[in-house]
């Protein structure tokens, strides 16, 4: 690649495979401005890890796109609600309101408070295999990762069994509102209406929980209380949301890309069969390879000069994390997959004030799922069919992953 003037990290190729356009960009033009999306895109390691801890690179990018985009006469309402219940996410948060919000949510994501369900995981992960060992083949996504995910979050939560499948639907309606997709006039609109239905469940639920309390993380949600702080009523559907929508979205494809590049790489696979041990280095490794966050946004809050450049304030930036995640002036061999590598950094969860809460989760399910599949399902392969990845700028997860395994 020669020319970097209107690079398109969401045509066909780069949502196949972004990581050619992004070593470009970072050899090329590390903090690049993009007419195409209106934004910048930063690609060294050292860069986003310093822009991510960085207050002037701000979490707060929803109020300010509401303010000037819907609140206006004609705006869709649904649409318009649809953004306010985003507004409440703690992710979309600078401090103090983020502050806030995640020390009430944080004692129910502690490494230690995970742990406890492992053996729960498990039980879910073998009751999914044992679904479709017999058949030959799979959709790792549809009929795995997705569910045992979706399924882990929702148990904590404390949403009834028999719903869980109707989270798919709203989640992937979502995903538009909240990734960034292409071009599509029906994107907002669609995921309004994903939002709003999910909304009025989890509001139902939560009237049902303030009635009769159980021993579930929305109980703890509305009965959390620190320093005579609490959180509103609204706060705790738009946490519930955020928390079915992230507890399984990233984690779903953080077991799809993982178990897609130890396909990939049988002596990575052989690696981890002779030495189950190592399959905590291995998430990491397979997080920082090729992991679910491809570029995590920010809005600038004030001017910065950076490599020569000036963001300036209310300027859009794209701090993309998987080119970050191989760059050669950080990582021995960055291209290459190494389930030993002793540099297990990665800004896959990012990192400072907004490292992902429920990162000891999304370590302990990829954990337990990835060998569960590879010793379940013998002779595990990809079929050769074309994978379709979802075609967003933030993240990076298959449609579908088909496979193929031996009887």
């Amino acid at each position: 690649m020669t020319a970097l003037d209107q690079p398109d990290l969401l045509s066909e190729d780069a949502v196949g495979d972004p990581y050619p356009l992004l070593a470009a960009l970072r050899e090329q033009d590390p903090v690049h401005w993009s007419e195409r999306y209106r934004s910048w895109f930063v690609t060294r390691f050292d860069d986003v890890d310093a822009c991510l801890r960085d207050e002037r690179f701000s979490s707060d990018r929803i109020a300010p796109y509401r303010r000037a985009r819907l609140d206006r006469a004609g705006t869709d309402p649904g649409v318009r609600a649809a953004f306010g219940v985003l507004e409440d996410w703690m992710v979309f948060k600078d401090p103090p309101d983020h502050t806030r919000l995640r020390k009430l949510l944080s004692r129910a994501f502690t490494p230690r408070a995970v742990e406890r369900i492992r053996p729960r995981i498990g039980e879910i992960a073998d009751e999914l295999l044992d679904v479709v060992a017999g058949t030959g083949r799979a959709d790792l996504v549809g009929d795995y990762a997705y569910p045992l995910t979706a399924s882990v979050i929702a148990e904590m939560l404390g949403v009834p069994r028999e719903d869980r499948h109707r989270f798919k639907g709203w989640s992937d309606r979502i995903t538009g509102l909240v990734f960034g997709g292409l071009a599509d006039s029906d994107r907002h609109t669609d995921g309004a209406g994903g939002m709003a239905e999910l909304t009025e469940y989890l509001s139902g639920l939560v009237d049902a929980h303030e009635r009769a309390p159980a021993d579930d993380l929305l109980s703890a949600l509305i009965s959390a209380r620190d320093a005579g702080d609490s959180l509103s009523h609204d706060e705790v559907i738009a946490t519930g949301v955020l928390l079915l929508f992230a507890g399984h979205e990233t984690t779903t494809n953080l077991i799809g890309n993982g178990l897609l590049a130890l396909l990939r790489h049988p002596d990575q696979r052989a690696r981890l069969a002779a030495d189950p041990p190592l399959i905590g280095g291995a998430v990491d490794e397979l997080l920082r390879y090729d992991g679910p966050a491809k570029t995590i946004a920010r809005l600038m809050a004030a001017d910065v000069e950076l490599r020569g450049r000036t963001l300036r304030r209310g300027e859009r930036v794209f701090l993309c994390a998987s080119a970050a995640n191989r760059d050669p002036e950080v990582f021995a061999a960055p291209d290459e997959l190494d389930i030993t590598r002793a540099d297990r950094r990665s800004l896959g969860f990012g990192v400072g004030l907004h490292y992902c809460l429920g990162a000891p989760l999304a370590r302990l399910e990829a954990a337990v799922a990835i060998p569960r599949a590879l010793d379940r399902l013998p002779g595990l392969r990809t079929t050769g069919e074309p994978l379709r990845w979802h075609p967003v700028l933030l993240s990076r997860g298959m449609l579908r992953f088909p496979v193929a395994f031996d009887c």
